[in-house]
């Protein structure tokens, strides 16, 4: 071997997650990194040289179990305030669309971000992400869409690149500057959408998105409007994402296809249409079950078309002040596994290899050769208690290109 490599671990029960189907389990296994990326990932008896020839730092796993580090392809952490008191309403009998229609929801939390200084709202977003971290997360994606003004956009993108550099993780930022109408522009939606389009080359230019979203539905944005935001992204080489068919079957989805879009995410509503246009797109559609859950919507999403068109499901949070302030990814592939019967496996893969798959990035998810050295040891008896347990303290360590960032 001409390089030692930066770290070993042994005595570990990987969970690779090679090939298509199953857990890809190797006992007794050994993982090596170097540089960051995975250079050796099989059994410890296939090493090519004894551990202490191979690396500086050797790490004893214990039989431990390891996976890939978590990913959470959609979420909102990035917000002023919260809207504890609509979760009120809602239980009293007031539906996520009542609540938005009358000045709440979405518009509220605008107000709440506007109003914080960037150090307020990195104080007060920093929490959310460190949770997510704290319990697997190694890879998140951040949207904006709280601000509905250049300054306010521009604001939150910073942020999360900032929660990038303070917690040692890897954040994917998505600009969502057509989240919602704000008030200065009500009535002209269209000259809104003019704006966000206006914006968006001056944040890329500041190396602050790395994809492009909207909110394409009744209570959103056309889907006229949604694509005049898909082609300026476009124009500028932005993959795009996109809140797709969650309370109405708008076409979403068959829309997102047709920009070969990265994911169409909620799909409650997608039509068996929708879902082989996703696929024949080589598009991710991604489970939202924390909205679902508490929304207590009944609508569920088109899990056969999906499984039989052949469509990578991803499973994410949407941690978001209004409708999922859900901060562990495990727990969403609970609910994943509990509201859409997902098995264990497919919840860990919609996690891990489909979330990869909805951000672009093809170097992570799986520990294989050639991936990032990004994992979890965990405290578990068998892989499927990574959905099964509600809650809990379960993670040993989190690993980034091979560094501890959580745990010893």
């Amino acid at each position: 071997m001409d390089t030692r490599w930066d770290g070993l671990l042994v005595n570990a029960r990987l969970v690779t997650l090679a090939g298509d189907a199953g857990y890809g389990v190797i006992e007794d296994g050994a993982l090596g990194w170097h540089d960051g990326m995975i250079v050796f990932a099989g059994h410890r008896t296939d090493l090519p040289a004894p551990p202490a020839s191979l690396a500086d730092e050797r790490v004893d796993a214990q039989g431990e179990w390891v996976t890939p580090g978590l990913i959470d392809c959609h979420t909102h952490v990035v917000f002023g305030g919260d809207r504890a008191g609509e979760f009120e309403q809602r239980l009293q009998g007031a539906s996520y669309e009542d609540i938005a229609r009358s000045g709440g929801g979405i518009v509220s939390t605008v107000r709440a971000t506007r109003a914080a200084s960037e150090d307020d709202l990195f104080a007060q977003s920093l929490p959310r992400a460190r949770a997510l971290r704290d319990d697997g997360v190694t890879t998140l994606e951040i949207k904006s869409g709280y601000g509905l003004d250049f300054d306010n956009e521009r604001k939150m993108l910073r942020v999360a690149r900032r929660i990038c550099d303070a917690l040692g993780i890897r954040v994917r930022t998505t600009y969502l500057g057509a989240h919602a109408l704000p008030p200065e522009f009500a009535g002209r939606a269209d000259d809104y959408i003019d704006a966000v389009c206006r914006w968006l080359p001056a944040l890329h230019a500041e190396g602050l998105v790395d994809a492009v979203d909207a909110f394409c539905e009744r209570i959103g944005f056309t889907a006229a409007q949604t694509q005049r935001v898909f082609e300026a992204a476009c124009a500028l080489g932005i993959p795009v994402k996109l809140h797709a068919d969650q309370l109405s079957d708008g076409g979403g989805a068959a829309l997102l296809a047709g920009f070969a879009g990265l994911s169409a995410d909620h799909v409650e509503y997608t039509s068996e249409a929708g879902a082989a246009a996703l696929k024949q797109a080589g598009s991710v559609a991604v489970l939202l079950p924390g909205a679902f859950h508490v929304l207590r919507e009944t609508k569920l999403p088109p899990l056969d078309a999906f499984r039989a068109h052949g469509v990578p499901m991803a499973v994410a949070t949407d941690c978001n002040p209004g409708t999922s302030p859900l901060q562990s990814l495990r727990l969403a592939m609970s609910l994943a596994c509990t509201h859409f019967r997902l098995t264990p496996e497919e919840a860990l893969r919609g996690a891990t290899v489909h979330a990869a798959r909805a951000l672009g990035l093809k170097d992570r998810g799986r520990l294989v050769v050639g991936q990032r050295a990004d994992f979890v040891r965990w405290r578990i008896d068998q892989p499927a208690q990574l959905a099964y347990w509600l809650g809990g303290d379960l993670v040993s360590a989190v690993h980034v290109g091979g560094r501890v960032i959580v745990g010893a």
